[in-house]
């Protein structure tokens, strides 16, 4: 969160010249899984494994954090208690780890299809009953990688994105976020109007020319499984609530098959997803540094994670 934190910040205040104002990131963190978990190195898969307790084979997490970088320990958090609730966990590091694009920039999906692999690949694993999570930008991956992927069976997302953006990068020039067979995909570039005032006015100036990139909107449909969305109204980042009800729109008018779930938060912001905080953790207050009150993000927090448990639970273990 820290680290998001500070990536955030830091983009907010580039000056005004609107080719230096494009999203800057520092290097990428690489946390430890720690005694709980394994790094896995092989194949081209750079992650942390977090393998379900108990015999038998369990059913599984592709977990993707969001732009705090490679492997952060936000998402370290959600894998230990996805771990304690029956799931194996696989937290794939997609950018700034080895093998991997240092930025996040024109990161091959193919990235994805091999830590899918991998955790099919596993003797405790369910090949059968893969789900996927993420948020922010590793919300936009999980919904892009999980409409290509027939594979994934489920997919739980917070502050979420309905397009593909511009990618996070160390120089001004807008590219990719993904790319797949070696090309970029297409992409929403954002937009500094006369009302821009922070990183949340590109990425909501940009939304308003979506009509003339329909080939940057995520294909929902396409998703083998339930959707499970959750925002904070109070997001400073980008538009969260407003995008999740852009997927929620698309998934009902192309006739999708399967449930889905929208769960919105007044006073949440964009650490609305995720197990709750204690209140006694330091960066207690920091949960309201991107929108919302700490304690709004947190009561968001120990609603939506115990329905994001349920959720999994519903789909993968039947």
């Amino acid at each position: 969160m820290k680290t998001l934190i500070a990536v955030l910040l830091a983009a907010a205040a580039v000056a005004s010249a609107a080719s230096a104002q494009i999203p800057q990131m520092p290097k990428p963190v690489i946390t430890d899984p720690g005694p709980e978990g394994v790094r896995v190195e092989q194949g081209g898969v750079f992650a942390n494994y977090f393998a379900a307790p108990g015999e038998g084979r369990h059913p599984a997490i592709l977990l993707l954090g969001g732009s705090e970088g490679g492997l952060g320990g936000g998402a370290v958090r959600q894998a230990k208690a996805l771990k304690a609730h029956g799931f194996s966990v696989l937290q794939l590091a997609y950018f700034g780890a080895p093998g991997a694009p240092e930025a996040l920039v024109e990161v091959p999906l193919e990235t994805f299809s091999r830590g899918i692999a991998w955790l099919q690949a596993q003797p405790g694993v369910d090949g059968a009953r893969i789900g996927l999570i993420g948020g922010s930008k590793g919300a936009e991956a999980a919904l892009l990688v999980a409409a290509r992927e027939p594979a994934i069976k489920a997919v739980a997302v917070g502050m979420p994105s309905s397009v593909l953006w511009p990618g996070i990068s160390y120089t001004p020039q807008m590219k990719a976020s993904w790319s797949a067979g070696g090309q970029p995909r297409p992409f929403l570039p954002y937009a500094f109007g006369s009302d821009y005032r922070n990183i949340y006015g590109a990425y909501a100036n940009g939304l308003k020319a979506l009509a003339d990139h329909p080939d940057a909107v995520i294909p929902v449909e396409t998703i083998n499984g339930p959707v499970m969305l959750v925002c904070g109204k109070a997001d400073t980042l980008w538009p969260s609530c407003p995008m999740a009800e852009q997927v929620v729109a698309r998934l009902k008018g192309k006739g999708f098959k399967h449930p889905v779930q929208l769960m919105e938060y007044d006073d949440a912001g964009h650490a609305v997803f995720g197990p709750p905080v204690d209140k006694s953790n330091p960066a207690y207050p920091t949960l309201a540094s991107l929108g919302g009150t700490a304690d709004g993000n947190n009561a968001a927090r120990q609603d939506d994670w115990p329905r994001t448990l349920a959720f999994m639970d519903a789909e993968l273990k039947r």
